[in-house]
C-alpha cells in the first residue's frame, strides 16, 4: 500500500490507507490507546482499539519520537468531537496494524517543552522537531523563496560566489583567516566584490549564501556566520533606486506571508507587517537631530546609530509614520566601505543607507563607486593597497555602469518578523563566539 501524507487524509474518509511518521503524543484511556502521529505535512489523532490485538500489543511499547508505519481506516469523528481549529479535527484514524521503523531512546524532555536558550541549542537535532522551531524555519524558507522569485521576476540572475577569498570586501577587518595551502585566505564577509564584477556581465544579479564576521560579540542580535541575501543592479540613478526595489520586495514578501504562513505566525503570536508604498527615509543627521530633540540626549556628533537609537527610530516610525520600517541614509564616508559612493553635495557623506525594522538594522546598502580612478583614490584614502584588489579592479578598468545594491540578513529579518528576541533562535545551527554546535567552553 502506497504512503498517504497526513494532510491528505481528509479526502480519504472511509478508505484504508498507510501513513508513516513520528509518535508526537501518546495517551491511554482505559484499554484505548490514542496517539498523535506527525509527518512533514501535519498531525492526526489515531486510536488503537483493544480488539485489534496485534496492533494493541505493539502500541503498548510506543513512546514519543518512535518512527512507525501504520495501516488503518480514516473515519469521521462524531459531530460533538469535531475540532474545526485542527487540520484533521473532523477525522480520526483507526489503526489496524503498526510497524516500528525506529525506536527512540529516553527523551531529555518533551519535544515542545519551554527550555532555556542554551538547553535548546545544545539539543537542536531534537528541539528543532518542536512546533515553534519548525514554524520559524518554514517561514524562513518562505522568505528565501519570495526573495528568489521576486528578483528573478525583475530580471536579476542568481549567482554563486566564493566563500574563500584573498581579501574581504571590508579590506581585511574582522575576517576569519584560514590556511589555504601555503597561503592565508579569508572567509568572505560578503559577496560584494563578486556582485559588482557580475554587474558587468548580467547588469542585475542576486546571491543567497553564508557570510562570516570575526566579531567578538555575545549579544542577542549578532552571529559570526549568517545568511546574506544580496542584490546588485546596474544603470541606477542613485541609492534611491536601490531602496525603491527593496521596498517592492518587502511588499511582495508581506503579501506572500499573508497568503501562505498565517498559521505559523499564529503559533508564534506574531503579526505580519504591512509595508507602505514608500518606506519613510531620514538622513543620519536628520535622525540624530530628531532623537536629540525628542529625548534630550545629544547624539548629533556620533558617526553612527547606537542600538538604543535604532529602537527609538523604529518606535517613532511605527507611531508617527505608520510604518514598521524606516530607511536611514547618508552615513559618514569614514564609517562606510571604500566602494561606497560619495554624496556630490558633501563628500564626507555617502549615498548609502541602512534599513531598520522593529528595532534593529536588517539591511545595509548603497550606490557604489563605478569610476576606476575614483575607486583607486578611495582605496588609498582608506589605507588599502589597490594592488591587492587588482583582480576586482579589472571590472572597473574595462567599464561598469552606475550601480548599487544591498545585503539583507536573513536571520535578523526572520527574528523580527516573528517577534523573536534572540537571533540565534531564528538561525538553524547558530555560530557565535561561544558556540559551534556545542559550547566552546565545554
Amino acid at each position: 500500500m502506497n504512503r498517504t501524507y497526513i494532510k491528505d487524509l481528509k479526502s480519504n474518509v472511509g478508505q484504508s490507507v498507510s501513513i508513516s511518521g513520528w509518535v508526537d503524543v501518546r495517551r491511554d484511556h482505559g484499554k484505548l490507546i490514542f496517539i498523535d502521529l506527525r509527518d512533514m505535512s501535519g498531525k492526526v489523532q489515531m486510536v488503537i482499539l483493544p480488539n485489534h490485538t496485534e496492533a494493541h500489543i505493539v502500541a503498548k511499547d510506543l513512546r514519543g519520537e518512535w518512527v512507525i508505519r501504520v495501516n488503518g481506516k480514516v473515519n469521521e469523528r462524531p459531530a460533538k468531537m469535531v475540532n474545526k481549529d485542527e487540520l484533521n479535527g473532523a477525522i480520526e484514524f483507526e489503526v489496524l496494524s503498526i510497524e516500528v521503523l525506529s525506536s527512540a531512546k529516553e527523551l531529555p524532555f518533551a519535544v515542545n517543552e519551554n527550555v532555556n536558550i542554551d538547553t535548546y541549542l545544545d539539543h537542536l537535532p531534537f528541539t528543532l522537531r518542536g512546533t515553534r522551531p519548525s514554524s520559524i524555519f518554514k517561514v524562513q524558507a518562505g522568505i528565501v523563496k519570495t526573495f528568489r522569485d521576486f528578483f528573478t521576476s525583475q530580471g536579476f540572475t542568481e549567482i554563486q560566489v566564493p566563500k574563500l577569498i584573498g581579501d574581504d570586501a571590508e579590506g581585511g577587518a574582522n575576517s576569519f583567516d584560514v590556511t589555504y595551502f601555503k597561503h592565508t585566505a579569508h572567509l568572505a564577509q560578503s559577496p560584494q566584490l563578486y556582485k559588482q564584477i557580475m554587474v558587468g556581465v548580467f547588469e542585475r544579479v542576486f546571491a543567497i549564501g553564508n557570510v562570516y564576521r570575526a566579531e567578538k560579540h555575545s549579544t542577542t542580535r549578532h552571529l559570526n556566520e549568517y545568511t546574506s541575501m544580496d542584490i546588485e543592479m546596474g544603470f541606477i540613478k542613485d541609492h534611491e533606486d536601490v531602496m525603491d526595489i527593496e521596498t517592492e520586495f518587502l511588499r511582495k514578501l508581506s503579501n506572500d506571508l499573508k497568503d501562505s504562513y498565517v498559521d505559523e505566525f499564529k503559533i508564534l503570536s506574531a503579526t505580519i507587517p504591512d509595508v507602505p508604498v514608500k518606506i519613510p527615509r531620514l538622513s543620519l543627521r536628520e535622525a540624530q537631530i530628531l532623537i536629540s530633540k525628542e529625548t534630550g540626549k545629544d547624539c548629533t556628533q556620533e558617526p553612527d546609530l547606537e542600538p538604543e537609537h535604532e529602537r527609538w527610530l523604529c518606535n517613532y516610525a511605527h507611531e508617527k509614520l505608520d510604518s514598521d520600517f524606516i530607511f536611514i541614509t547618508n552615513f559618514p564616508t569614514a564609517k562606510r566601505p571604500f566602494y561606497t559612493y560619495r554624496d556630490e553635495k558633501d563628500a564626507t557623506y555617502t549615498k548609502g543607507f541602512d534599513l531598520l525594522f522593529r528595532g534593529v538594522e536588517i539591511t545595509t546598502g548603497a550606490q557604489r563607486i563605478h569610476n576606476y580612478d575614483d575607486l583607486i583614490a578611495s582605496m588609498k584614502e582608506k589605507k588599502l593597497n589597490p594592488e591587492k584588489f587588482s583582480y576586482y579592479l579589472q571590472a572597473f578598468k574595462y567599464g561598469l555602469p552606475p550601480h548599487g545594491g544591498f545585503g539583507l540578513g536573513l536571520e535578523r529579518l526572520t527574528a523580527k518578523l516573528l517577534g523573536i528576541d534572540n537571533v540565534k533562535e531564528a538561525t538553524l545551527f547558530p555560530r557565535d563566539i561561544n558556540r559551534i554546535d556545542t559550547l566552546l567552553s565545554k
